[in-house]
């Protein structure tokens, strides 16, 4: 398997999110690796501000040409802030997955939950090892 793009200082889940964590506040998207095996994005249902998520719970979902895919919270929170450009331009995830596409910002609720997410390199290991 090819290597994919990964911002060394972000996280990353088994689902193939990333979360940019600065100070209480993480920023979501999911990695290059999701949006290219799910093709164009074609829509996404973004949460609600205020929403509480739980880590590794489902807070939003894309459609694609491809399929439909649930987007999971790699931390517990209240939802901050989400891209409202992605309502009008779901393709950003494709031209931009760690700019522009990012989908959420999460008051962060426990900041311990970090350790339990990868690094870079782990995650790229991790997709070597399952692809």
């Amino acid at each position: 398997m090819e290597e994919v793009e990964l911002v060394d200082h972000y996280l990353y889940t088994k689902d193939h999110e990333w979360v940019e964590i600065d100070g209480e506040t993480a920023t979501v998207g999911i990695t290059e690796y999701a949006q290219a095996s799910l093709g164009d994005i074609t829509f996404i249902e973004l949460p609600s501000i205020d929403d509480e998520v739980e880590q590794f719970g489902d807070f939003a979902s894309v459609e694609s040409v491809k399929a439909a895919s649930d987007i999971f919270a790699p931390v517990s929170g209240s939802v901050a802030e989400v891209n409202t450009e992605l309502e009008e331009e779901p393709g950003l995830i494709n031209k931009s997955c760690y700019e522009k596409g990012w989908i959420a910002k999460i008051a962060i609720a426990d900041i311990e939950e970090k350790n339990s997410l990868m690094t870079a390199d782990e995650y790229q290991n991790f997709l070597v090892s399952s692809g």
